[in-house]
């Protein structure tokens, strides 16, 4: 009998290695990789929704979401409302000029609802994952460094000169960014009215965002940082679409943080809105403008980041998962980001920022944010009293806060076409 069971080890020792050869060669150790990230992925599904746009929405046990994968998460408790009320009661709210309309709902939902206790997540295919330099790097940013912002906060000034300030990296370079930034030691919140439009030329291996970012924790080789607004991001969608999309690192995204979902950590609470799902209408030139609202605030009572949208709650990023955002910000930007790997060089990308067309264009032609507010230790929501304008590439991109008349609203517009006679 005990020969019998040797005899049967090794015969299943035998199919076993034979078996991953045959998978190997058939289909590569690549095809296994992908299998094993799309089933941590995707969730099993209570219910699945087939969207107009081609997209397929699982609704998932909001218990059992991608968020509770994460080591920090194993044993948190999930928190379905920030402890104190976000309101813009005491903003200093100013005039606005020309017309917007705000997009409340996302092209899914007219297809179905998600069932209480559930979260909506867009289903990642195979594709998806082979369009990735590897299953790991699903979903994932490239290494960054906010040089300026290190100096710029050792000299603890508000008003700082960005032109003494541009980049000085070692290594390879693959964002350029256009933006404003406040500075300073205690943010515990942001908004903004992102306008909203689908960048013409983008690349396949290339993406383009309008977004706000959150960071702390900044030194010379690393930060940590809050980031949400919308992107074209075909590398990871596999089309040109406009969407929705949350992203976080605590290292600079040297190895930690990613869009949406597609690694753990944001907690999702809505089951009204999917991250990374298509945001409709988008905006054209000299036509109606449309509008996401973006914020992000800091629960004092939970160290958690809670990021409403309008008259939704989405999630929070829980304070667990950063060092020194669990306190507070040092810096808030709102702009615009091209990654690319054909950044500071020639040919340059064509991939185009924003609407692709200057900052100088204005209301209807560029993209802007507008309703630019920061909250600080005051818990009140005010317009940042220091602004600085930053662009990395000014032949390619640029930047522009304009204020039609004295008591309207500023707006800040950004972006380009790219590759043009002045940025070849």
């Amino acid at each position: 009998k005990t020969r019998e069971n040797t005899k049967m080890k090794l015969f299943l020792i035998m199919f076993v290695i034979l078996f991953g050869f045959s998978y190997d060669k058939a289909y590569g150790k690549g095809s296994l990789d992908i299998d094993i990230k799309l089933k941590a992925l995707n969730k099993p599904a209570l219910k699945t929704i087939k969207s107009q746009d081609g997209d397929i929405i699982d609704c998932i046990d909001i218990y059992k979401q991608h968020a509770f994968d994460h080591p920090a998460l194993k044993n948190h408790k999930i928190q379905m409302k920030p402890s104190i009320e976000f309101g813009e009661k005491k903003t200093n709210k100013i005039p606005n000029n020309g017309s917007s309309e705000q997009i409340t709902s996302q092209i899914w939902s007219k297809s179905g609802d998600c069932p209480d206790g559930t979260i909506p997540v867009r289903r990642v295919s195979r594709e998806d994952i082979r369009r990735a330099s590897s299953p790991s790097q699903f979903g994932r940013k490239s290494p960054h460094r906010y040089n300026y912002l290190d100096n710029a906060l050792h000299q603890r000034k508000g008003k700082f000169n960005f032109t003494a300030a541009k980049r000085n990296h070692s290594g390879p370079i693959f964002r350029s960014e256009a933006f404003i930034v406040a500075l300073g030691f205690n943010f515990v919140g942001a908004k903004s009215d992102i306008n909203v439009w689908s960048p013409p030329r983008v690349q396949p291996s290339d993406y383009s965002s309008a977004q706000t970012w959150l960071l702390g924790g900044v030194s010379s080789d690393k930060f940590e940082s809050i980031e949400a607004g919308w992107m074209v991001n075909p590398g990871v969608f596999g089309d040109y679409r406009t969407r929705l999309f949350i992203s976080w690192t605590k290292d600079g995204y040297k190895t930690t943080g990613c869009i949406n979902l597609l690694c753990s950590g944001f907690v999702q609470t809505t089951k009204s809105f999917a991250l990374g799902a298509v945001i409709e209408p988008v905006s054209s030139s000299s036509r109606t403008q449309y509008i996401i609202t973006i914020s992000v605030f800091l629960d004092p009572n939970t160290g958690n980041w809670w990021m409403p949208s309008g008259n939704n709650v989405l999630g929070y990023w829980p304070g667990t998962l950063f060092n020194s955002l669990k306190h507070s910000a040092t810096a808030v930007q709102w702009g615009g980001e091209v990654h690319s790997p054909n950044i500071l060089k020639k040919p340059h990308t064509v991939t185009s920022m924003g609407s692709g067309q200057w900052a100088n264009y204005l209301y209807g032609e560029a993209c802007y944010h507008t309703n630019l507010r920061i909250k600080d230790y005051s818990m009140q929501l005010k317009y940042p009293k220091y602004l600085n304008e930053y662009t990395d590439e000014s032949n390619c991109y640029t930047t522009k806060l304009h204020r039609k008349t004295y008591m309207s609203e500023p707006r800040f517009y950004f972006g380009g076409p790219g590759r043009n006679r002045y940025c070849p």
